[in-house]
């Protein structure tokens, strides 16, 4: 199984960028756990099915 990551880049204002940080910093959480969990949100709450790590392990030929 590959555990591969994908890179995404977006704009945000520089002030909602320093007070995002510091509500995560303050939270004890990453800017990049936060937004894995709005993306995993949104995708749940549009009922968007996707793959997981846990899935492909399942699916792998020879893991069983």
């Amino acid at each position: 199984m590959e555990k591969k990551t994908a890179r995404l880049t977006l704009l945000i204002d520089p002030h909602k960028k320093r007070a995002f940080e510091q509500l995560c910093a303050a939270q004890d959480l990453t800017p990049s756990q936060v937004v894995r969990q709005l993306i995993r949100d949104y995708l749940r709450d549009h009922g968007v099915e996707y793959p997981t790590r846990t899935d492909l392990a399942r699916d792998a030929p020879g893991e069983q």
